[in-house]
């Protein structure tokens, strides 16, 4: 079957990696500017989905705009799902969102900053609270993956935090034609 008119298909390397303790986190430096994390609890749907869409659009994230506000709200309502939003200058520059798996295995299910703030020094920071996070959480170990379609930092991110690769897949995907990749490149970010 061929993609809708408008869209293309491309192929999708997905990279599963993992963090296995505490002792192999290799902090960032903290950013230059002043940042502040916040813990969202509780977070409505519509909340979510602002911080989501500003990370996620220009990486095509759309995951959690198929679900209903209701299944959302339950998702978020989980003992299990936590959501931290960082701040730059009272402006929302990211986000990222844990979920803790009954075997303790803590998931960065998402984690991105706005387009204004890559590059700023603020990412492997972010990352660093996100792991300190986890395990403060008493995660057993830490996943995450990645893929093609997003920011070409996230992979070296992770790698310099002491995430090593467990494997990786291939899928196709369809995508608005206007905002498909024009070559394939190692772009990356979290996404599950």
């Amino acid at each position: 079957m061929l993609p809708p008119e408008g869209w293309t298909r491309v192929s999708v390397r997905r990279t599963h990696l993992e963090l296995r303790d505490r002792e192999t986190l290799r902090p960032a430096r903290p950013p230059v500017e002043t940042v502040e994390l916040v813990r969202r609890h509780p977070i409505s749907a519509m909340e979510y989905l602002e911080l989501y869409s500003l990370v996620g659009e220009l990486w095509l994230w759309r995951d959690r705009l198929v679900w209903t506000r209701d299944e959302l709200e339950r998702y978020l309502a989980s003992p299990d799902v936590f959501v931290w939003s960082v701040h730059v200058r009272g402006v929302t520059a990211g986000y990222f969102e844990l979920r803790r798996h009954t075997d303790q295995t803590i998931e960065v299910m998402y984690f991105g900053l706005a387009a204004p703030f890559i590059g700023r020094g603020i990412g492997g920071w972010l990352l660093t609270r996100a792991v300190e996070e986890s395990f403060a959480l008493g995660a057993s170990r830490i996943v995450l993956n990645t893929c093609t379609l997003d920011a070409p930092q996230a992979l070296p991110n992770y790698l310099a935090r002491g995430f090593t690769i467990v494997s990786e897949d291939r899928y196709l995907l369809d995508v608005p034609a206007h905002q498909a990749p024009s070559v394939p490149s190692p772009r990356v970010a979290t996404r599950s």
